[in-house]
């Protein structure tokens, strides 16, 4: 079963989890948002699943350049909006397998999740 893993290549988290999907055989297919956007179906089901306070980085220098209105307001759809906007709002990696979705990388958690 491939992996479909969604982020921005040069991110450092990024590259870890690409690291350990190669060390562990783990074939995956990669969706860049800088080059390909997001794709909004796998950021709705991660919206769903993991609630919007989750899959968007608050801790990230684009949400502390959003405008206050926007992160006060913040919601599942005006997420949803902001992140395709923004895609640097979402934590990465983002991982889709078996139609279960995953939000950054753990090493424990990506054995117990992809093995």
């Amino acid at each position: 079963m491939t992996v479909k893993i969604y982020g921005i290549k040069n991110c450092g988290t990024m590259k870890k989890a690409f690291r350990w999907l190669e060390d562990n055989n783990i074939a995956y297919d990669f969706h860049d948002y800088k080059k390909e956007g997001v794709d909004t179906e796998a950021l709705k089901q991660a919206i769903e699943a993991h609630s919007w306070d989750t899959v968007i980085n608050r801790r990230g220098t684009t949400w502390r350049q959003l405008p206050d209105s926007v992160k006060e307001n913040m919601d599942a759809s005006s997420a949803l909006t902001a992140a395709t906007e923004n895609p640097s709002l979402i934590k990465r990696p983002l991982l889709v397998k078996n139609g279960q979705t995953y939000l950054g990388f753990n090493e424990e958690d990506y054995k117990k999740q992809l093995k």
